[in-house]
């Protein structure tokens, strides 16, 4: 049998997402309406911050990547009071990832998916910057960030260009992402497929 993950990103499209068999995985915020979630992925500081202030809640269990194992390492009083809720931290750089700033919330959710929980089947949803220039995300809500010129060339030119490389990093697993339209604005090998809401 098929091993199956879900992983819901932030932008609009993850509002495709219905209840299925298989891992659910979050990034930053997990959204409403998503049962037995195995972890939420973070990786900014913001987020721990944001933690750390009461700004918000992040229920459940967390895999964190190396800003926020770093955040702890200078707020003792932060990991002892949220360690039960860490999952463990995924430290994993790609060697096509320049730094950790390069690897979004998204590509570690999806990598530390494929690589460390070894699913075959992988369906994405809320990661439309895929497919356009819009990198809003229902984070940005809580925490506004700048979506200037700067995000726009990161999306260009290092965003997009990573999930051109990890999804050939792995061949034999088979990446579905769920977008309410458009085509992809990278090339996309064999084992990626687009899936549309079928129209009625």
């Amino acid at each position: 049998m098929t091993s199956v993950a879900h992983v819901i990103g932030n932008g609009k499209s993850a509002g495709m997402y219905t209840p299925a068999k298989g891992l659910k995985i979050a990034c930053n915020m997990p959204q409403a309406g998503i049962d037995n979630l195995y972890t939420t992925v973070m990786v900014d500081f913001k987020m721990m911050k944001a933690v750390h202030e009461g700004v918000f809640e992040v229920p459940g269990d967390w895999t964190l990547g190396a800003r926020p194992k770093k955040w702890m390492e200078m707020r003792n009083d932060f990991y002892l009071k949220y360690s039960k809720q860490i999952k463990e931290f995924y430290l994993h750089l790609p060697k096509y990832a320049a730094n950790y700033t390069d690897f979004n919330c998204g590509h570690m959710a999806v990598h530390y998916t494929a690589n460390k929980l070894k699913r075959e089947e992988i369906h994405m949803y809320g990661f439309d910057s895929i497919f356009s220039f819009d990198i809003t995300s229902a984070v940005d809500l809580i925490l506004p960030s700048p979506r200037d010129n700067l995000n726009t060339q990161r999306l260009t030119e290092n965003w997009r260009p990573i999930w051109f490389h990890m999804f050939r990093e792995f061949p034999k697993t088979q990446f579905i992402i769920h977008q309410v339209k458009g085509n992809p604005l990278i090339k996309v090998p064999d084992n990626v497929e687009i899936v549309h809401p079928k129209r009625k």
